[in-house]
């Protein structure tokens, strides 16, 4: 068998990795499988630093598309013209496509034009709001997939309500977790930490990328003046990429503990998540880590991919309202926070079930 994974932006790489250690282990055991990891972006991508895949212990990428485009229509249009190019030159048995990017919906649409079964990793995930691009993906991806593998029991009654049959959805677990399992014992303090005068569960970690969070530029003052005026003068660390680095500055909010940082590596990453006291995110994946280490979350959004993260973890979510997060950070500081509980799966078999059931071709449904 022959997988071809698509990987359409850097944080595919966490979820990805685990399936191929799952597959070189298959062949290791005499299976025949083998796979082709293919990005859409460019070799030259800067998101892609130089440690992210000695981090995850993988190799780097066998082909780049070389698609570098910010209107959605035409890097569609541009990904699908490339993935065919690239399927028809690299035949394969199955293509697996992860998360919610138009990358996942455009190389999904081309392998089943050419009657290649498609993997959906990651699937079932709503927001029920088709004004948002990446749910307009996950419809269409979803739509198309053969095997739907799904990170919860809240993802598969979504698929069950809009009708998918029941033989393609296969309930495996979350395969971030499959990474931070790996990892855990790997993490690096960054080398700037004691510069810094840190010490572990004494500081906040602050993680923002959803811009239209950034674009109500009064709201965001609001909430880091809710952060910073509630966080009792613990550092907060904030590990930003440019953009959100420029938004803050307009807002002219600077504050002594404050530490407006550049990205790190994911094993550095990995160390400030594990050891904050709390963490303050608007990103699901960062939620998700976070619950499985135990850290109390505060999630900047109305809705979590995996509802597991607040319905069983330590994740908390407080949308957009700075009055919201100030209940919140009150309730951390007073040492109030829930006490989580690891939601089902969790386990770091995920990427070991998927590869099993590829290889199977078809399986009895996990109980």
């Amino acid at each position: 068998m022959k997988i071809t994974i698509v990987a359409g932006a850097r944080p595919n790489f966490m979820k990805i990795a685990p399936i191929t250690r799952a597959i070189e282990t298959a062949r290791k055991q005499g299976q025949l499988i083998s796979y082709r990891l293919i990005y859409t972006g460019t070799e030259q991508d800067a998101s892609l630093d130089a440690s992210l895949f000695s981090d995850l212990q993988m190799k780097t990428p066998d082909a780049y598309l070389g698609i570098d485009e910010t209107d959605p229509i035409q890097l569609a249009a541009r990904i699908m013209i490339a993935f065919d190019k690239e399927i028809q030159k690299n035949p394969t048995s199955v293509v697996l496509v992860v998360d919610d990017l138009t990358a996942t919906m455009s190389c999904a649409i081309v392998a089943q034009k050419r009657n290649i079964k498609v993997a959906h990793l990651v699937a079932g995930t709503r927001s029920f709001d088709l004004h948002m691009p990446k749910e307009v993906n996950r419809v269409i991806t979803d739509g198309l997939s053969d095997y739907l593998f799904t990170a919860g029991m809240a993802a598969n009654r979504n698929l069950n309500q809009t009708g998918t049959e029941a033989e393609h959805v296969y309930y495996v677990g979350n395969i971030l977790i499959d990474s931070i399992r790996f990892n855990r014992g790997r993490l690096i303090q960054p080398v700037w930490f004691s510069v810094l005068g840190l010490k572990q569960k004494e500081y906040l970690l602050l993680t923002i990328n959803r811009r239209v969070l950034l674009e109500n530029e009064k709201n965001l003052t609001e909430l880091l003046k809710v952060l910073i005026n509630h966080a009792q003068g613990l550092p907060i660390i904030a590990p930003l990429h440019s953009y959100v680095r420029e938004a803050i500055k307009r807002t002219g909010i600077t504050a002594p503990n404050l530490h407006i940082l550049p990205p790190q590596s994911y094993l550095s990453f990995g160390y400030l998540m594990n050891n904050a006291k709390a963490i303050i995110t608007d990103s699901g994946n960062v939620a998700e880590e976070g619950t499985f280490l135990g850290i109390p979350c505060m999630t900047l959004n109305t809705y979590a991919e995996h509802p597991e993260t607040h319905r069983f973890g330590t994740n908390v979510l407080v949308g957009e309202s700075p009055e919201a997060l100030k209940e919140a950070m009150q309730t951390l500081m007073a040492g109030n926070w829930k006490t989580g509980s690891l939601p089902e799966r969790w386990d770091g078999r995920t990427a070991e079930r998927i590869v099993q059931i590829l290889l199977q071709g078809t399986t009895p449904k996990l109980d």
